[in-house]
């Protein structure tokens, strides 16, 4: 089990919780806020704007949640968050990439560093593990969107650099720079994507046993559950019955 939704879907199948519900909420609102503060508060000329309000949107985030968010950015209370990237390493060597957006660099950085510590993971210095992922766009359809012909012609025509095809459907990968340009090609044949976003995509992934999975699998949790923490990255696989173990 690898790639960037592995933790994502593990959570969705334990049951989306008032609690859950909220933080992630919470976090999404967050992106919007920020995205419409860096650029235009206008998804349609703001592509990070877009993608946050595709993400929220996918999460079946109601519409007035988002609108309040893309205002709050221009308003004068609108807090000051800044965007900050902490790389570290796993049990098993396992590498990891956090991103936060945080109004308080000094709380996220020790919250993160005690997280890894505890999981007998250790928190290294910025760039000591972005080497071993590339940051690509990723633009994700269901399947009932289009027949794999279909989608990897359009893909392939619009600039993409590859297309992978699971029994959940497309993920269309770009470079960082031809993302928006991808994703409003494709959205003019297909609709509008389940999600739009830059990812960082592991080169290649370590299998690791179950004892090392289950640590690992923890510490993602509690850096999700983090507020700060907005998405978390890493470069291993882990058996399917611990996932459906995990996940029961």
């Amino acid at each position: 089990m690898a790639g960037h939704s592995q933790f994502k879907n593990i959570m969705h199948k334990k049951g989306k919780q008032d609690a859950i519900r909220a933080k992630l909420f919470s976090k999404l609102a967050r992106e919007i806020t920020v995205a419409a503060k860096l650029g235009l508060p206008d998804p349609a000329m703001n592509a990070r704007l877009r993608a946050a309000v595709l993400a929220a949107r996918a999460e079946n985030m109601p519409k007035d949640n988002i609108e309040r968010a893309i205002k709050k950015a221009s308003g004068s209370d609108s807090e000051n968050y800044a965007e900050v990237r902490y790389e570290g390493y796993a049990p098993g060597g396992v590498a990891v990439i956090v991103e936060a957006l945080t109004d308080n660099r000094n709380r996220t950085a020790g919250e993160v560093r005690s997280y890894f510590t505890k999981s007998g993971g250790a928190l290294a210095e910025t760039g000591a593990v972005a080497f071993l992922f590339d940051h690509v766009g990723v633009i994700e359809y269901p399947a009932k969107s289009a027949s794999e012909e279909a989608m990897m012609e359009a893909a392939i025509e619009a600039g993409a650099e590859d297309v992978q095809v699971s029994p959940d459907g497309y993920e269309i990968l770009t470079t960082l720079e031809s993302l928006r340009d991808v994703a409003q090609a494709l959205e003019t044949k297909f609709g509008e994507p389940r999600n739009a976003s830059l990812i960082w995509k592991p080169q290649n992934t370590i299998e690791v046993d179950d004892e090392a999975g289950e640590k690992i699998l923890r510490l993602v949790g509690q850096l999700e559950d983090n507020d700060d923490v907005q998405n978390v990255y890493a470069n291993f696989e882990v058996s399917d019955a611990l996932v459906a173990k995990l996940s029961g």
